[in-house]
């Protein structure tokens, strides 16, 4: 069976890829981040997935570098998250300076140690225009390093970079996966709120599928 690690935030992208993971056939070995982020509630639930399913779930704590990674309201508390849409501009403030290579850095060195080929996540196409380390020139040439940074070549996959939420909650919804077992809210309190950009994209998707997201909101 094929190893591959697949960066597992919590949230709808990435507990979709996870499954889609599994479905296709590969031993998924899922790894998590605790950067600083205020929405740290996620890691918890990414927790509790990988324990229901028995996967293999690492979360690693990086909140040392917290302090090199400040001017996004996901991790300055001085910062307000939000409201609204991504296509607004207001949104950039969500954007964590370098996340996605450092994560995927840190998530190539484990699939090098494991000996797996691939490394997995969940950008997505309306991610593009707000976060610049899900561009697919992004993944390109992150992939293009990663092939030759080891002796031990990992490709960078990225299977949703050219589609919207709303599709890739209809591939889950396909699958029978129940959406309850996620979280999406940058605000990390008990009750998801219902305004931020992302909780609006995530009720945008289930309006797109006509159903009825199962997450409590405030």
């Amino acid at each position: 069976m094929k190893k591959a690690v697949v960066i597992y935030s919590g949230g709808m992208d990435s507990f979709t890829l996870l499954h889609r993971v599994i479905k296709q056939g590969y031993q998924p070995f899922a790894l998590s981040f605790n950067y600083g982020q205020r929405h740290s509630k996620e890691l918890v639930v990414a927790a509790e997935v990988c324990q229901a399913l028995g996967v293999e779930h690492k979360v690693v704590d990086i909140t040392a570098i917290n302090q090199l990674l400040q001017g996004s309201s996901l991790t300055s508390s001085d910062i307000d998250v939000a409201e609204g849409h991504y296509e607004e501009d207001n949104m950039k403030s969500t954007v964590v300076p370098n996340r996605n290579m450092i994560l995927l850095s840190l998530a190539t060195g484990y699939a090098i140690s494991l000996k797996a080929d691939e490394v997995f996540y969940g950008a997505h196409g309306g991610d593009h225009a707000i976060y610049p380390d899900c561009r697919p020139e992004f993944v390109k040439a992150v992939s293009d390093v990663t092939r030759i940074c080891d002796y031990h070549p990992v490709e960078i996959r990225a299977p949703y970079l050219d589609v919207s939420k709303g599709q890739i909650l209809a591939e889950g919804l396909e699958m029978g996966l129940d959406y309850g077992q996620s979280w999406t809210c940058y605000n990390g309190r008990e009750k998801a709120c219902g305004k931020c950009g992302s909780c609006v994209e995530r009720l945008e998707a289930f309006s797109q599928n006509q159903k009825i997201d199962p997450l409590t909101y405030e």
